[in-house]
């Protein structure tokens, strides 16, 4: 008697896993037709699978094509179901839509196919007779959508900051959640930057307190390259291998980290990769060993990238105590309709430590006096000490401090503080190339330290401030990015600028070798 083929047995049509396991085909790295067999790391995104979503990954792990095969299936088997899966790039999208959605349809059973025979196709869209329908674009087109998946969101978050904020505010409110709906984000790490890391860091946390997920929150999975089989060399390829000192204590401290032995092979493989990698960084962020390592070192496109992991790695960015009895500086960056932002520094010996940070928008002088006067106080009292042994010595304003307000024609930015009560208020000369300013704060960075909790926000500046992506070259432009977080990064260079111009002045024959008072009047140089 025949044996019944397995295909033609309809009631294991209605399990999701077993059409994922039996229906669809792909094309793999070599570029070989076969059927998809979800691997061992799938099987368990599939077991633990939540509402939301975020993959951390490295890279040529499988899941952007498994993600999109579960879209597919989901609209051939439902009707009236809508996906959407939104690329980095548009030629990332073609590829999607070409290779791994509109190649699995085809390549299904006659008879499957007949369930949702396609109504409509164009080059980045299937609609299919039974009302549902999938489709493949950099951004979401609006409408209901019971899937979204989102494929490289670091990147996106990274290059593109804008898209990224529409498809959180856009795309993922067009997905009922609370109803049944799933997102699915994932991506390689993309540095310290954007909502991927932010929500990254948000899952993580709450997954290491033991907290239940709730349909709003997104759960965290990570799969690092040591999870893939194909990542590791032959035994005998791997005997020929010499590993430096270095490396062997970088292993021995992933292994005490991943609470598992990496094989020879395993480790063979990665150091020759890494030779092949650009540097350091780069393998990391593809090739993670472990979730912080992922965010630990991506610096490209960052303009103070490599200075703050070397400030963390050099205890620079940690807790940080006010001084009573020397004197506070601010610096800032004016803004009317705009962010107008301010640190707050001391210095102690030879180190610049900034304190605090204040940011605000559609506010005037006197709202920043009032908070740097409250905050002042507040801190005396915490410190025990009269008031008058913590005290301003100068502020620093940019160019325009100079400039006339609106509403005050009569007066200056830096006339108005004056009114108010602040003294010795200097105006910060104006350096027409903004990457000659960049320099100089990247000279000054090892003298820096940063309180992490009463600057955060403006260590997320400068964590974040970034050169602008040029998508005709496809490469990082030499010039800043003006953002949300360019205001904070601006109103440090202030600092930096002006730092300049005393090491200038201290040179024989400058303004402080000339003038005693210079240091004093200006704060205790």
């Amino acid at each position: 008697m025949a044996t019944p083929d397995p295909l033609l047995d309809k009631a294991k049509w209605r399990n999701p896993w077993w059409r994922l396991n039996n229906l669809y085909h792909i094309v793999t790295d070599d570029r070989q037709e076969m059927r998809f067999r979800p691997n061992e790391e799938q099987a368990h995104f599939w077991m633990t699978m939540w509402l939301q979503e975020l993959i951390l990954k490295a890279r040529q792990r499988g899941f952007t094509t498994f993600v999109d095969l579960i879209a597919l299936d989901q609209c051939v088997f439902n009707p009236n179901f809508t996906a959407s899966i939104i690329a980095h790039t548009l030629p990332d999208a073609e590829k999607i839509f070409r290779n791994k959605v509109l190649f699995a349809y085809e390549r299904l059973p006659s008879f499957v196919r007949s369930l949702a025979p396609i109504k409509k196709q164009s080059s980045s869209e299937l609609v299919f007779a039974n009302g549902s329908s999938i489709s493949v674009s950099t951004s979401n087109r609006g409408g209901t959508v019971q899937l979204l998946h989102v494929s490289e969101m670091g990147k996106i978050a990274r290059k593109y900051p804008d898209k990224a904020e529409e498809i959180v505010n856009g795309a993922f409110r067009a997905v009922p959640v609370t109803k049944g709906g799933r997102i699915i984000v994932e991506s390689t790490a993309e540095g310290r930057s954007g909502w991927f890391y932010k929500q990254v860091q948000i899952a993580k946390r709450r997954r290491d307190q033991g907290a239940k997920d709730t349909p709003l929150d997104f759960r965290l999975h990570f799969y690092p390259w040591w999870g893939k089989a194909a990542y590791r060399l032959s035994e005998r390829d791997a005997e020929a291998v010499i590993f430096t000192d270095e490396q062997l204590e970088y292993f021995e401290r992933v292994e005490s980290l991943i609470k598992r032995r990496l094989t020879r092979e395993q480790r063979a493989w990665y150091v020759k990769v890494l030779a092949t990698s650009p540097d350091d960084e780069a393998m990391k962020r593809e090739f993670p060993s472990y979730e912080d390592e992922a965010f630990e070192v991506s610096t490209e496109g960052l303009i103070f990238g490599k200075q703050m992991v070397a400030a963390r790695k050099g205890g620079r960015i940690g807790k940080v105590p006010v001084r009573p009895d020397i004197l506070l500086r601010s610096y800032w960056d004016l803004g009317v309709n705009d962010t107008n932002t301010i640190w707050v520094e001391q210095q102690v010996g030879s180190m610049h430590r900034f304190v605090r940070y204040f940011a605000g928008s559609n506010e005037g002088m006197d709202y920043y006096h009032r908070k740097l006067e409250d905050w002042r106080k507040a801190m005396a009292a915490k410190l025990g000490v009269e008031e008058h042994r913590l005290r301003w010595g100068a502020h620093y304003l940019p160019h325009d401090g100079d400039t006339r307000v609106m509403g005050h024609e009569l007066f200056t930015r830096k006339q108005l503080l004056e009114e108010l009560g602040f003294r010795n208020i200097e105006i910060v000369k104006r350096i027409d190339d903004k990457r000659n300013a960049i320099a100089m704060g990247k000279a000054i960075f090892p003298e820096c330290e940063f309180d992490e909790e009463g600057c955060a926000e403006g260590i997320d500046c400068l964590d974040n401030y970034s050169r602008e992506w040029n998508e005709d070259r496809g490469e990082w432009a030499s010039y800043p990015r003006h953002d949300k977080f360019s205001h904070g990064a601006d109103s440090w260079l202030q600092f930096a600028q002006w730092h300049r111009k005393v090491a200038e002045d201290r040179r024989p024959g400058g303004m402080a070798a000339s003038s005693p008072s210079w240091a004093t009047v200006r704060g205790g140089y």
